[in-house]
């Protein structure tokens, strides 16, 4: 029987940067959900297009698929709160350097 150290399905509450020059994922910002990580985005805040490209981003950043990203919370809101599907170890450093911890 094989056994999970980790749990999956990691949240990541992030602040999105709408129609920035460029895509940066990093930073904190002290959101709703708890300490979040900011990530600016190109994409205009309409029709779920900066949604998408956060979400990108942050598996990129992140290191993982993008199907492994999933939104949880905040569709239609600067702050929201996305479902990262790998091991809780994994994530751990990476968010914590992302965030400038």
């Amino acid at each position: 029987m094989a056994k999970r150290d980790v749990p999956s399905g990691v949240s990541v509450p992030v602040r999105v940067r709408p129609g920035a020059g460029r895509t940066r994922v990093g930073g904190r910002y002290a959101g709703p959900h708890g300490p979040a990580l900011i990530v600016a985005v190109g994409a205009p805040a309409v029709d779920g297009r900066a949604t998408e490209a956060v979400r990108r981003a942050l598996a990129e950043a992140l290191g993982v698929r993008a199907a492994a990203v999933a939104l949880r919370i905040g569709a239609t809101s600067r702050d929201k709160v996305f479902t990262v599907d790998a091991p809780a170890g994994d994530l751990e450093s990476r968010l914590a350097g992302l965030l400038g911890d």
